[in-house]
């Protein structure tokens, strides 16, 4: 089977900026609510034990946004180096923290600056030294070649305008051996171009 991957062109500064604006908002005003799930009902819906939930913190937990839960593939082991692309809030980055432990990182990056703010809150809040946030784009990551063993994504390489560049991006960071453990959106039939260029579409 041979899958053709074909750049679409749609305007990233637009783009990021509409995404940036939705994930602003839920980081600041998570009460508000959004057009999709978020917070701790979300968490709970894509397969986060409870317990887990319950000992991040609230500020973390409320803005969450993910679309499923990259654990789910297998717990991550004391020690490795992981990037979390897309870190949002944190979530996901603190649970990797945890697990990974004082001898492990965690190399988290972000596009919005909220979210960022409230992770690096959450991540205090939890007591965690071993994670680090960064504001930057997935296409252009801050990390060595060869240096990562894990990369977790939770619902944001959909977000990238150039896939490619991401997944690029990804190779080079892991290590000979390293794995990738993603939750994101999936579609079984095929986008047509006009559509994928709507960025309100990509928003949503």
């Amino acid at each position: 089977m041979t899958i053709e991957l074909k750049r679409v062109e749609v305007d990233s500064d637009a783009l990021r900026a509409q995404v940036t604006e939705k994930y602003t908002e839920i980081a600041n005003e998570p009460e508000k609510g959004a057009h999709f799930h978020t917070g701790k009902s979300l968490a709970m819906m894509v397969g986060y034990p409870e317990a887990i939930i319950d000992s991040l913190p609230a500020g973390t937990v409320e803005s969450f946004a993910g679309t499923g839960n990259p654990f789910s593939m297998g717990e991550l082991k004391p020690g490795e180096t992981v990037l979390d692309l897309g870190c949002g809030a944190g979530f996901d980055s603190l649970i990797a923290a945890r697990q990974v432990g004082a001898s492990g990182r965690v190399i988290s990056i972000d596009m919005t600056p909220a979210m960022l703010d409230k992770a690096r809150v959450g991540a205090s809040e939890a007591g965690l030294s071993n994670v680090e946030f960064h504001e930057v784009y997935a296409e252009s990551l801050p990390v060595q070649d060869k240096s990562v063993d894990v990369v977790i994504s939770n619902g944001v390489i959909n977000l990238c305008p150039d896939k490619m560049a991401v997944f690029g991006e990804i190779n080079r960071v892991l290590k000979p051996g390293g794995r990738i453990q993603l939750g994101d959106m999936v579609v079984h039939k095929a986008v047509p171009d006009d559509a994928k260029a709507d960025i309100d579409l990509w928003r949503d």
